[in-house]
């Protein structure tokens, strides 16, 4: 019987043989307007069996699953973290810092926020530097542990709804729709209006370049 997607990524952790196995993710990198938002998930393999670890079954990276699916594994991953840290980075951060920087930065102040301190710290991606905590970079760990994925997961829906809120006070670029990536309306929207306080004006963006030429 084949496995589900949960069981092959919480598999992957409780290989690693420790009780506590923390995540990091982000959502945002390839935005053109909004924040980065950072997460880090810890969990306890100790506690995780039966009928507490069930709602995990359908977990997976967050790019893999519908927006009400990631609702749900919201709600999931919620209920059965011992902890869970998020990090929003603003646009002026962002655009003051670079976006490489500001990413690390948040990956490491999610891993040091969680408690009790993980025995195993997961990042997707990245190393870290030597102020992080002690950690491993996973190429594509969000579709590989279930600590990463779990993040990926409360980062890309506490984004979601945060640049959707955005909508209502920044009506002109369609953010409930693409959530500020790059799209042809949202291109065609910032050369008709302009980049909003939302944009980040460090990206090289076409539609900012049509702006410049006008």
């Amino acid at each position: 019987m084949a496995r589900s997607s949960g069981q092959r990524l919480l598999g992957f952790d409780r290989k690693l043989g420790v009780r506590f196995v923390a995540g990091a993710d982000e959502a945002g990198r390839g935005s053109l307007a909004g924040p980065l938002v950072v997460a880090g998930v810890l969990l306890d393999y100790e506690t995780l069996h039966g009928s507490r670890v069930r709602p995990l079954s359908t977990l997976n990276d967050s790019k893999q699953v519908s927006v009400a699916e990631r609702e749900e594994l919201f709600g999931a991953v919620g209920a059965c973290a011992s902890a869970i840290s998020v990090r929003v980075v603003p646009v002026g951060a962002i655009d003051r810092n670079g976006l490489h920087r500001s990413n690390l930065a948040g990956l490491r102040a999610v891993l040091s926020d969680l408690h009790p301190p993980a025995d195993a710290c997961l990042v997707d991606g990245f190393r870290l530097g030597p102020s992080a905590p002690p950690h491993r970079a996973v190429v594509d760990g969000d579709a590989r542990s279930a600590a990463i994925a779990a993040a990926s997961i409360v980062a890309k829906v506490v984004r979601d709804r945060v640049m959707r809120r955005l909508d209502a006070l920044y009506p002109n670029y369609g953010f409930v729709s693409h959530v500020g990536y790059i799209t042809p309306a949202h291109n065609e929207a910032v050369r008709s209006f302009g980049p909003s306080e939302l944009h980040r004006r460090s990206f090289q963006a076409r539609c900012y370049a049509a702006i410049e030429a006008a």
